[in-house]
């Protein structure tokens, strides 16, 4: 790279470095950015730069990957309804295995000591109840306590949550991690909710990339949903978002986990890509 693109780079970063310094910002990990390497190490990377620039950051991450590897293993069958996996009993426990287990501590191993690994079952964080009796074990978040979130953000920590919360006896439940994503940026207050994913955003046409929407207001969510261009697993993540913005987050979006270091181009430049949701009044 020549002396003057890096020091145009930096100097688009400026303003954008000085906006999030001191800023949360949860980021919902998932899709093939898990499970690529180069993407995974990539992340890593960004986020511990965020770290070092001042920046609060909050990892929520599931594993759908993982545990339908392991559901195979021992021959479990992988069922969702409305984008939601249906969680009995011997599910839950492989859920808990995987997500809280493996998956969290590949990642903090990842964060060259600056994550500290968590699900919510810790410190009661994600206290849940059950969304419906036909999913089984999945949880509607019902409270969170971010005590433990927010003594390891003091600390200049990451902490990396993994999606399992409980409930009031202790029972263990699967949530999903968009959904928990959101709950913990509201309860943070957070600046900015990101969510990763395997495409480049909402799409009009789910196999046609050129037809992204990069902006949506989240009054129009309904009429997408209508028109089936929010379905299956898009529901919980978009249903996130807006209660996200409906609920004081600032900013909300969608990026593409497959470009690497999009976290950083998202924050950090006028390049960023996706689909951002926003609430009118808080335009005008």
């Amino acid at each position: 790279m020549k002396n003057e693109e890096m020091a145009r780079l930096f100097s688009e970063a400026t303003p954008y470095i000085q906006k999030y310094h001191g800023k949360t910002m949860v980021i919902k990990y998932g899709g093939n950015a898990m499970i690529n390497e180069t993407l995974k190490d990539a992340v890593m990377n960004d986020l511990v730069t965020l770290t070092l620039l001042g920046v609060r950051v909050v990892l929520v991450h599931g594993g759908g990957p993982a545990i339908n590897e392991m559901l195979d293993k021992v021959g479990v069958e992988s069922r969702f309804e409305g984008g939601l996996r249906v969680t009995d009993g011997p599910t839950m426990e492989i859920v808990q295995q995987v997500l809280a287990g493996k998956v969290n501590k590949d990642l903090v191993a990842k964060l060259r000591g600056r994550g500290v690994g968590l699900c919510g079952m810790d410190g009661q964080m994600l206290r849940c109840a059950a969304l419906d009796s036909r999913l089984g074990y999945v949880g509607e978040v019902t409270r969170v306590d971010t005590t433990l979130i927010s003594s390891l953000l003091d600390g200049g920590y990451i902490p990396v949550i993994a999606t399992v919360g409980m409930d009031d006896l202790g029972q263990p439940y699967n949530v999903n991690a968009d959904t928990a994503a959101a709950q913990i940026a509201i309860a943070l207050k957070a600046e900015k909710l990101v969510s990763m994913t395997d495409i480049a955003g909402l799409l009009r046409d789910k196999d046609d990339e050129s037809t992204l929407i990069p902006e949506v207001e989240v009054s129009e969510i309904e009429g997408y949903k209508a028109a089936g261009i929010i379905a299956g697993g898009m529901i919980p993540k978009i249903g996130g978002m807006a209660d996200a913005i409906y609920q004081g987050v600032h900013e909300a979006v969608i990026i593409d986990g497959r470009v690497p270091h999009t976290v950083l181009l998202e924050l950090f430049s006028n390049r960023g890509s996706g689909t951002r949701f926003y609430r009118r009044s808080h335009r005008e």
